[in-house]
């Protein structure tokens, strides 16, 4: 996005209330509960597969509510753009993967670049953590061609029962 500064962009956290209304499709019942007004990309089938997710973990695991997917949010428009966080708090062995979507109406401006960057800045801030994971389908060109950029070491394939095939790319420190 043209103009767009390191720290115009961040991620909210969501209460639970917020991330279940989410999962149910509710999108008034989010924004009721939200910090930040969202979108109805929040609610679309490509993101409520997400929230589903996440509104398990925050029944069952609350301590990775500060870390599970938040929303992307640019300060400056003021505008929900995406979601962003990880799967879930650091693993006992230090690893946390990353995870991030940007809503259609706002892609090819930088947002995807500003998650991953507050991502690998999150996970180097916390002592905790170790390693950083992204996992990318093989056909997903713009999200393999942005993680090249950042000194990640390719450290093989998954499968993955939702989103298939999945190439591992790792961030050690």
């Amino acid at each position: 996005m043209a103009g767009m500064t390191a720290g115009a962009v961040r991620i909210v956290q969501l209460p639970a209330e917020a991330i279940i209304a989410l999962a149910d499709g509710d999108l008034a019942g989010a924004n009721a509960a939200s910090p930040v007004p969202l979108t109805g990309w929040m609610v679309s089938d490509s993101s409520v597969r997400t929230w589903q997710y996440r509104a398990v973990q925050a029944i069952q695991t609350p301590q990775d509510l500060p870390w599970i997917t938040g929303i992307l949010w640019d300060d400056e428009e003021r505008v929900a753009v995406g979601q962003s966080g990880f799967h879930a708090a650091p693993d006992a062995d230090g690893m946390v993967e990353v995870g991030y979507g940007v809503d259609p109406a706002y892609r090819r401006r930088g947002y995807a670049r500003a998650a991953l960057e507050l991502a690998i800045a999150r996970a180097q801030a916390d002592p905790s953590v170790r390693t950083l994971r992204a996992t990318i389908s093989p056909d997903n060109e713009a999200s393999l061609a942005l993680i090249r950029q950042y000194p990640f070491v390719h450290n093989g394939e998954q499968w993955d029962e939702e989103d298939g095939l999945e190439l591992i790319y790792e961030l050690t420190w």
